[in-house]
């Protein structure tokens, strides 16, 4: 499958951000709503992980995935700021803390979801995969463990599967990069028990859910369900909590965990919001209550 050439004209046009931004500053909302972290962290159950596969989340879309041997992180990102935006919640466990790092993987160019400050934190030299064409960049900051892959591409280390996968997205990073290098999400498969982890990176709702869903047995879906609002601009590139609903169900997953709602204000929604929202869909939508799966900062599943 190629990849879009173009973004969504509503994204890419900047009269359309201009339009939200002078909108946002008549809006008032409740900021008072912090998504808490763990009570007595602990890097014990992270530095010697039991045998079975675990998931601890950092915040946003940082995950450490412990599965077969390896620690793979997903778009490590611990910036106190975000632009002008302070992170919501402060950290207790930092880069610098966990266990060597073997596979980073990047879901694409955007800086909250690639930040070279954070990458050079981690202990070990691990392998970077990234989407098409991002591998440059990392070149000028040099760091050079990298593999570039389309979608559908996957590798295998250990019996661990890696597969990078389609979404509804774009990228960039600077003014002249606007969709140069490729995004998406990222499939991680335990060879072992035929099980997968979904990572889906940014993504608006899109049909390949539903092919994703029948290629892999997804056991853990790890879905965002914030920056979706005003829903005229976000759709596209950012699913609501109700899209995110639909999505887990086109994949077929047996769990959901929820991201990118927590740490960064980069839209008009809440954190508040978008959780409140999340429980309302899974509700209508009549889902088991055991299979939705929110987890708070630096908890592990």
């Amino acid at each position: 499958m190629q990849r879009k050439k173009k973004s969504n004209i509503k994204t890419s046009n900047p009269n359309n951000f201009i339009k939200w931004r002078w909108k946002r500053l008549f809006k008032s909302k409740d900021l008072s709503y912090r998504v808490p972290v763990i009570e007595n962290s602990s890097l014990d159950h992270i530095i010697s992980p039991k045998k079975q596969c675990q998931i601890t989340w950092f915040g946003h879309c940082t995950f450490l995935i412990q599965i077969n041997g390896l620690n793979i992180i997903t778009d490590p990102v611990w910036s106190k700021y975000m632009g002008v935006e302070k992170r919501l919640t402060e950290n207790t466990i930092f880069p610098e803390d966990l266990p060597q790092i073997d596979v980073v993987l990047i879901s694409h160019n955007h800086y909250d979801h690639l930040n070279f400050k954070t990458l050079k934190r981690l202990n070990g030299n691990p392998a970077y995969m990234l989407p098409k064409r991002l591998g440059d960049l990392f070149k000028k900051k040099s760091l050079y463990n990298i593999q570039e892959f389309e979608w559908w591409n996957n590798d295998r280390l250990n019996d661990v599967s890696i597969t990078f996968v389609p979404a509804q997205h774009w990228s960039k990073r600077g003014i002249f990069d606007t969709n140069k290098s490729l995004w998406g999400g990222w499939v991680i498969s335990d060879l072992k028990n035929d099980k997968s982890i979904y990572f889906s990176g940014d993504t608006g709702y899109f049909e390949e859910f539903s092919k994703i869903g029948n290629k892999f047995d997804i056991e853990y879906a790890l879905l965002p369900i914030g920056c979706y609002e005003p829903e005229w601009f976000m759709s596209y590139q950012h699913m609501s909590p109700e899209d995110s609903v639909r999505a887990f169900k086109d994949l077929n997953a047996r769990y959901f965990v929820p991201m990118h709602y927590d740490s960064y204000r980069l839209a008009d929604d809440t954190p508040r919001d978008a959780i409140d929202r999340l429980f309302t869909a899974w509700k209508d939508n009549k889902l088991p209550n055991d299979n939705l799966k929110v987890l708070k900062i630096e908890e592990t599943l």
